[in-house]
């Protein structure tokens, strides 16, 4: 999807697009959510891990700014160009929860995330230099690359690895 320009169209972004993950996760085996090969080594398990810490990284950043901070994005010790290494060590602090802590971290962080949204204004959310710790970003492009954007990479990597489509044999 574009950038969203509204609240509303923000909502139903990040909403549509959780509803489509939460259906392809449905689909699947208990075993099938804990084994690796849904993105390289990482399980359907470590990709919603992922999803909810990179989701607690967005409430964090806007906590410490609502208490006159200023963040450090993405993560203390690492720069955005360390996106993989960052991603890695995500992973290995989450290697051994278990699936329903996972799905359980997932649910709670969407339900935080969805709240704020609902509760701050169009203003808050969409103009450039309301946070001044997000740079040149409005917080809803932050909100939409955390939820919406991130769960529709992870459900097409997801979907494209574990049931990969069949090339049509030659006639």
């Amino acid at each position: 999807m574009p950038r969203a320009t509204t609240k509303t169209d923000l909502i139903a972004d990040f909403q549509a697009e959780k509803d489509k993950l939460d259906q392809f996760l449905a689909a699947l085996t208990p075993e099938q959510k804990v084994s690796a090969g849904a993105l390289g080594d990482w399980s359907p398990k470590d990709v919603l891990a992922h999803l909810a810490e990179w989701m607690h990284m967005l409430l964090g950043w806007y906590a410490a700014g609502q208490r006159g901070e200023k963040p450090i994005l993405p993560a203390p010790g690492y720069k955005w160009s360390q996106l993989p290494v960052l991603n890695q060590v995500i992973y290995e602090k989450y290697a051994g929860c278990p699936l329903e802590e996972a799905e359980k971290l997932f649910a709670d962080a969407f339900e935080e995330v969805r709240a704020l949204a609902f509760r701050l204004s169009e203003e808050d959310l969409f103009r450039r230099g309301r946070y001044p710790w997000a740079g040149s970003n409005t917080l809803a492009l932050l909100i939409q690359a955390n939820t919406g954007s991130h769960f529709r990479w992870a459900h097409t990597q997801m979907r494209k690895k574990l049931f990969p489509r069949r090339k049509k044999a030659a006639a």
